[in-house]
Order: structure tokens, then C-alpha cells, then sequence
């Protein structure tokens, strides 16, 4: 087995993409005290605003190299829809995005809750959710992907929901934490690499 060096500034990901292409049998909402709010084209700033919320211990960071326009041309489609999880103060505490735009097709674009929420069984609660919308006539695949930058639960997650993996991709992009996007001190369990190594 050989290693494929990384080099500073960068880092690496193994995403694996999940599928499910039969819509599951119908079973009782689990109870949960949040709701989910539909999104009808959010401002670009209340959008990051969330996403980075749910997002920074995830090093989630592709939305918020859009500019305007870019992120509005995506998250004011027709097809795609966009989901708050409010808590009973109506405070936003979770993301749910669904895109529709390849035909016959949904992709489970984010998905998240704040990781104080994280363990609690929520994250069922809101999948169920997301099924229930994203399974709707003339739908015959809905998939996902995830990486080992997310939380080290998601894979299995997925697969106790019933997605079953297809692929794999190793993802090596540059550290959104060394282009200012996002803080020095999101993502702790991926440590940034731009220091100077010791000579030996």
C-alpha cells in the first residue's frame, strides 16, 4: 500500500456517495418538539448565515464561495427547495435542502442539525422528514453523499436510514480555513497544516 502525500494548505476527503431507489415503506413520524420551515428564496445572507451555522464543525464551506448571484441562481430554482428546522422559539437550528433539477431525481444536498443536537435521535426525525419530501410521483432515486470530514456517524447514519453506497471519490480541495473562509478553529478533528516543518 502506497500513502499519496497531501500538501500543506490542502486537505483530503474520502466522500462516499449513497443511494436509495425504492421509497421506503410508510411508518409513523418519530415525535420531535422542531418543525421544519420551507425556505421560498431565502436572502443569500440568512442562507450562509444558517449554513455556516450547521456547517463549521463540518468544514462545510462550498456555498459560501458563491457570490450572490451564483448562490441565488441555485437556491431561488424552481428545484430546489430549502428547509429550516425551528425550535419551539423559532430559533433556526438545522438545514435540510433538497434538489430536484436532474429529472426523476432527488439530491440530499445538506442535511444537519447544531451538534448540540447531535445523539439525540433528531437526526431520524428530520430524515424521515426528508423522505417524506423527497419521494414524491415521478421520483425513482434519492441520494446523498458524505465524507470523512463529516461527523464520523453520518456513513452509518445513511446506511440505518436504508441508502446503500455506490461510489467512492477521494476529494482534496484547499483548506477553507486557510482562505479565510471560514475560522482558524472550525474542524478540529482535521488540524490545519501551514507551519513550518523542523529540519532534521
Amino acid at each position: 500500500m502506497a500513502l499519496t502525500p497531501v500538501a500543506d494548505g490542502e486537505l483530503a476527503a474520502i466522500v462516499t456517495s449513497l443511494e436509495m431507489r425504492e421509497r421506503p415503506k410508510p411508518r409513523p413520524l418519530p415525535a420531535s418538539p422542531f418543525r421544519l420551515v420551507r425556505w421560498a428564496s431565502p436572502p443569500p445572507e440568512r442562507y450562509r448565515t444558517l449554513f455556516t451555522r450547521i456547517g463549521t464543525p463540518w468544514l462545510w464551506f462550498s456555498r459560501l464561495l458563491l457570490d450572490d448571484a451564483a448562490l441565488t441562481a441555485i437556491i431561488d430554482d424552481p428545484a430546489v427547495e430549502v428547509y429550516a428546522v425551528t425550535d419551539r422559539a423559532g430559533i433556526e437550528i438545522g438545514i435540510l435542502e433538497l434538489d430536484f433539477r436532474v429529472a426523476g431525481e432527488c439530491e440530499i444536498g445538506f442535511f444537519g442539525l447544531i451538534t448540540e443536537l447531535s445523539g439525540k435521535g433528531h437526526g431520524r426525525w428530520l430524515m424521515a422528514e426528508t423522505l417524506a419530501r423527497a419521494w414524491r410521483p415521478g421520483i425513482g432515486r434519492v441520494w446523498v453523499h458524505t465524507c470523512t470530514l463529516d461527523h464520523p456517524s453520518a456513513l452509518n447514519f445513511y446506511q440505518r436510514q436504508g441508502f446503500v453506497a455506490f461510489a467512492r471519490a477521494v476529494e482534496i480541495f484547499a483548506d477553507p480555513r486557510l482562505l479565510g473562509v471560514l475560522p482558524r478553529e472550525a474542524g478540529p478533528h482535521a488540524p490545519v497544516l501551514d507551519q513550518p516543518r523542523p529540519t532534521r
